[in-house]
């Protein structure tokens, strides 16, 4: 089953995709009940809820596939890993990489859809895109083995992490990650597609979909490449995220960018000469075997509001270093 969000009568309404045409679900229908039922009751909810005639899907507007309540991007393919390591200066992944699925917690307001503007962020020259998928829990569930993983996830997406480049490089040396080179866009879509639907492309114990990036409608040289070749499979990420808190119903796992899927490996290579960064008007297209494709085009941003330095604390007060007690 896809399952979309789409924009009908100025309201945002949950709709299954067949082919080329959308069939809306009734308003009282809502994204989280599907995600959160098992395929047998999913198909009754979408038997009793669907609503009127089914629509065109090239006339309908798609939104983000999913609005996520909490949004975790890992880092599973070590391709790109290496590839960005290049650009930064460093030999070799830390081995930390080796030992656990690492992820960031990323800005879940800052969701756009299919078709949506992206601006350039303020103060961006080095405007990047990132092709990865995005898994959406569909069970609570809490300090999940990898076994007991699988049955948490409703389906996927594709998900594009955009990246002002040139804004990340001076903080990340700081260890608090990326900060505002990560904060302004996040798209997912086109839809969301059950992990059922997503069985037969399973190999060697992950989901093996072929990916590509195309800017502005050519595929980018390199080419593309495969989920299989996640160093961690999505239900490995999952029972990470999970140790000591709850994963809930629309929470979204980012896989990480997939090898070639970002302009930052090719600038590791070439140079931003060959390869520019993305400009306002490029229209920057995500694919992903058995999902779709996910377009969005860049448009100019606002320049940066200027902020003074840091002030320096000159009055600090006297302090006690003792030992603490316990009773």
């Amino acid at each position: 089953m896809k399952i979309a969000r789409i924009e009908l009568d100025g309201a945002t309404r949950v709709g299954i995709v067949d082919g080329d045409h959308v069939h809306p679900l009734g308003a009282d229908v809502a994204l989280l009940d599907l995600l959160s039922a098992a395929p047998g009751e999913r198909a009754q909810i979408v038997e009793r809820g669907t609503e009127g005639a089914p629509l065109e899907l090239s006339e309908v507007r798609l939104r983000a596939s999913i609005e996520p309540t909490t949004l975790r991007d890992f880092l599973t393919f070590e391709e790109h890993l290496e590839g960005s390591l290049k650009i930064l200066g460093a030999t070799e992944p830390h081995p930390v990489w080796y030992e656990m699925p690492v992820f960031l917690f990323y800005n879940s307001n800052a969701v756009l859809g299919p078709g949506d503007e992206v601006a350039v962020p303020p103060g961006c020259a080095l405007l990047d895109f990132e092709l990865e998928l995005g898994v959406v829990i569909g069970r609570a569930g809490r300090d999940l083995t990898p076994e007991q993983a699988g049955a948490h996830i409703a389906g996927y997406t594709l998900f594009n992490d955009w990246s002002a480049r040139d804004l990340m490089a001076p903080v990340i040396p700081f260890g608090m990650g990326p900060m505002k080179g990560k904060d302004f866009a996040n798209s997912f879509g086109p839809w969301i597609v059950t992990a059922d639907e997503l069985e037969p492309y399973r190999r060697d114990g992950r989901l093996a979909l072929d990916l590509h990036v195309e800017l502005n409608g050519v595929p980018l040289p390199a080419g593309g490449d495969n989920s299989v070749n996640m160093a961690w499979s999505f239900e490995e990420m999952i029972a990470f995220a999970s140790r000591g808190t709850e994963l809930k119903p629309g929470d979204v796992l980012g896989s990480g960018t997939c090898g070639g899927g970002c302009l930052l490996e090719y600038w590791a290579r070439l140079d931003t000469e060959q390869v520019p960064p993305l400009q306002p008007g490029d229209v920057v297209t995500l694919v992903a075997e058995g999902i779709g494709a996910l377009s969005n085009t860049v448009v100019a941003g606002v320049d940066p509001v200027p902020l003074p330095k840091a002030r320096v604390d000159r009055h600090r007060r006297h302090r006690d270093w003792a030992p603490v007690g316990r009773r």
